[in-house]
């Protein structure tokens, strides 16, 4: 699913020029207010989704959550398909955005939740590498393929996905919520990979090395209070107050350095600083570069810990971003034309660093973070908040570009990467091998 949610997020960029042409498979072309909302719904549905998803995943379980992400998702295809005028991409941005807001919920807990402690951070990069691969995959699939020919081929991904996770099991901390004891203890073995005990010899069963395992996990799950019923004081005191402020911190400084909005608007930035190279193919190669950082990141965050990749990312970024703007504020019409690979470099430099921490680390380092029994409502209000300045980023960087330039955009965005790397560089604290019992 997030590889599916890439690619809607990809498709944007080449289809925007695509829709606000002549051509327009709509018949009207977007104007350019149009086509700043079709671009900033997605942030608004996301919103949603985070909202939605985050009630029910306690209700449901992640597993029945995770069946419903892809039903928003096919919704998309299907209407980008059938468009007859801006309103259905209206409604179909805003459903993939509701998906991929229930990713952002759902699988980062799934993933914490059946992972062990070595493997967690690796696994929970993936999850978003396969975003950035998917945003590669839609950018050059909709600069290359029909505007028609695309939704066709890209809706079997959600049906895939379906029957994909068929067979798996819901996670035992869920089970173990809901007092659902005996299915946790299968679960438990399903997903640690361990043989159960014989249910013939119940003696010998006590001491079988897998239940005492189980038993172990069980009573550090327990002993966190997910069964206690929540109150407002879980929320309202000082050790949780301040991972909430650090929370809020990371999310600001993740959205308004232009770890999202700049990679949506990838083709107008290379237009500002002069490039002479192709706009979609520097675009696809910015996307690589991207990916190349997230497999940096799966190798390294759980060998090196989540703050210190975090801290070298943001500060890399910032120091990037900064370069971008010294060159747009001093570099000459004839320099940037004499070094047209330079604006291809500078931002494959900021997309991989980025990349390394930045976009990669985000979700472990929250759900990390909070505390076990308000794990799942911390979760939702934190990647609405997320969603939230997703919206708030998308819509104002390509205003500030048009308005106030490039130049300036991009100071802001990295005196907010300096900003992250001082207060984060301060407070944050390490949550390599924590566990997620407590």
């Amino acid at each position: 699913m997030t590889l599916t949610h890439g690619i809607a997020i990809g498709w944007l960029s080449p289809s925007l020029r695509l829709l606000g042409g002549e051509n327009s498979p709509l018949g009207e072309p977007l104007t350019v207010s149009q086509a700043s909302w079709v671009g900033s719904l997605v942030g608004l549905g996301s919103l949603t989704g985070n909202i939605i998803f985050g009630l029910l995943l306690d209700r449901l379980g992640r597993k029945l959550c995770m069946y419903f992400l892809a039903i928003p998702n096919m919704t998309y295809w299907i209407l980008i398909y059938c468009a007859q005028d801006v309103t259905y991409l209206y409604a179909g941005r805003f459903l993939a955005g509701m998906s991929g807001g229930g990713c952002y919920v759902v699988l980062p807990i799934f993933i914490a939740e059946i992972a062990d402690n070595a493997v967690r951070g690796a696994l929970s990069s993936i999850h978003m590498m396969y975003v950035s691969m998917g945003m590669m995959i839609g950018f050059a699939m909709a600069s290359y393929l029909s505007y028609y020919l695309m939704p066709c081929i890209i809706i079997a991904l959600p049906v895939v996905f379906l029957l994909a996770i068929i067979g798996l099991a819901e996670t035992p901390q869920y089970l173990l919520k809901h007092g659902r004891d005996d299915e946790a203890e299968k679960s438990f073995y399903f997903y640690k990979s361990l043989t159960p005990p014989s249910p013939a010899d119940k003696e010998a069963s006590k001491h079988d090395a897998a239940k005492i395992e189980f038993d172990t996990f069980r009573r550090q799950v327990l002993s966190g209070g997910i069964t206690e019923s929540i109150t407002w004081r879980d929320f309202v005191n000082p050790p949780t107050l301040k991972i909430f402020g650090l929370i809020l911190v990371l999310i600001i400084c993740n959205q308004l350095s232009g770890s999202f909005a700049i990679f949506n608007y990838t083709s107008y930035i290379f237009a500002e600083l002069g490039n002479s190279m192709d706009p979609n193919a520097c675009t696809i190669i910015v996307g690589a570069s991207q990916v190349v950082g997230l497999l940096c990141a799966v190798l390294l965050v759980d060998r090196l810990g989540r703050r210190i990749l975090l801290l070298t990312s943001m500060l890399g970024m910032g120091l990037g971003e900064l370069t971008i703007a010294l060159v747009k504020s001093f570099a000459s019409a004839e320099f940037l034309e004499q070094n047209g690979w330079l604006p291809l470099v500078l931002m494959c430099f900021v997309g991989c660093i980025a990349s390394v921490g930045v976009i990669a680390l985000i979700f472990i380092i929250i759900i990390e973070m909070l505390p076990a029994k308000i794990r799942s409502i911390g979760t939702s209000l934190s990647m609405a908040t997320f969603s939230a300045f997703i919206f708030v980023a998308l819509k104002i960087y390509p205003t500030m570009i048009a308005d106030h330039g490039l130049a300036a955009t991009m100071y802001m965005s990295g005196g907010m990467c300096l900003f992250g790397f001082i207060v984060l560089g301060l407070f944050l604290p390490e949550t390599k091998g924590k566990l997620m019992t407590h």
